[in-house]
């Protein structure tokens, strides 16, 4: 049953669920290819988009396509291409071969800093884009659905110091699929998809806290979304994300506020705001259509 599920949710991700009309998207043969950026330990893939004209000191965006996609899909469903014409950022688009191409946000390798698993080859990334493009490095931004907001949770624990923000949609706590056989719905433990992997705030930090040992530096601002009909990674995970980066974070529940930034979705506001916010999608299920306009507000872009 699970494959026939991975192959109904690859789908939805790879149609019209993830477009959105408001913008004219870039094509995908203006994605330039990348060979060679540095230690490759898991043969991932990197395509980014570079916009004619180019700022000082851009900023990067890591966009992280889902499970059974690939970055160039990613680019085509979604408008951060098209966006970067006009604020003048770059966008990496890589995509791993592996598991399905499912992200690994299961294994020892991956669920550490510097460990030689998928975590390390996007770090990678991300440094010789900020060296190649003479980018801003404290303007390096995450986002990514399913998978891709697996492994952005993870990216911002893993490599807290890389990064700004993030805002990704679908996903679930770094560290939840931790010790998994695999990350793709044909390799995975379910518990970990089904929302039955509950922590405390500060058990969730300790996770997090375990990825990158010492550190003490400031972790990335968070925005995560969730649709409350999600049965794939489960409605549960919401709040599990929101533990976590409230306790990385600093900041408590706030207060919520109802049809933001549509009607139907809540935003969950924590502390003042600026730190940590989640969004639930009443009636949606596993594909939250990006919001690419938010989560360039929420990036400062």
């Amino acid at each position: 049953m699970l494959p026939n599920l991975f192959a109904s949710v690859v789908l939805v991700l790879g149609t019209a669920g993830l477009a959105s009309a408001q913008a004219p998207q870039a094509p995908q043969k203006a994605l330039k290819s990348i060979c060679s950026w540095g230690p490759n330990p898991t043969n991932l893939e990197l395509k980014v988009y570079v916009p004619a004209k180019l700022p000082p000191r851009p900023a990067i965006i890591l966009a992280i396509h889902y499970c059974g996609g690939t970055g160039p899909e990613y680019a085509n469903v979604t408008e951060y291409s098209a966006l970067a014409d006009t604020k003048g950022f770059v966008v990496l688009y890589p995509t791993t071969n592996n598991d399905n191409h499912c992200w690994d946000v299961a294994s020892t390798r991956s669920l550490t800093r510097n460990g030689g698993g998928d975590s390390t080859g996007l770090a990678h990334m991300v440094r010789w884009a900020i060296r190649k493009y003479r980018a801003d490095p404290a303007r390096v931004f995450l986002t990514g659905i399913s998978s891709g907001c697996l492994m952005s949770n993870v990216m911002a624990a893993t490599y807290p110091d890389l990064f700004a923000a993030a805002s990704c949609y679908s996903g679930a706590a770094a560290g939840c699929l931790a010790g998994s056989p695999g990350s793709s719905p044909a390799t995975a433990d379910r518990a970990c998809g089904a929302g039955k992997v509950v922590k405390t705030p500060a058990e969730w930090a300790a996770v997090a806290h375990a990825m990158y040992p010492g550190y003490d530096g400031p972790y990335p601002r968070f925005q995560t979304w969730h649709g409350e009909a999600d049965d794939f990674v489960s409605y549960p995970n919401l709040a599990e994300q929101l533990k976590q980066w409230s306790a990385l974070l600093g900041v408590e529940f706030s207060h919520n506020v109802t049809d933001t930034p549509q009607e139907g979705y809540t935003k969950m506001v924590y502390g003042d705001g600026t730190k940590l916010v989640g969004y639930s999608a009443r009636g949606v299920g596993h594909v939250v259509p990006a919001h690419e306009t938010a989560d360039l507000e929420w990036f400062g872009l």
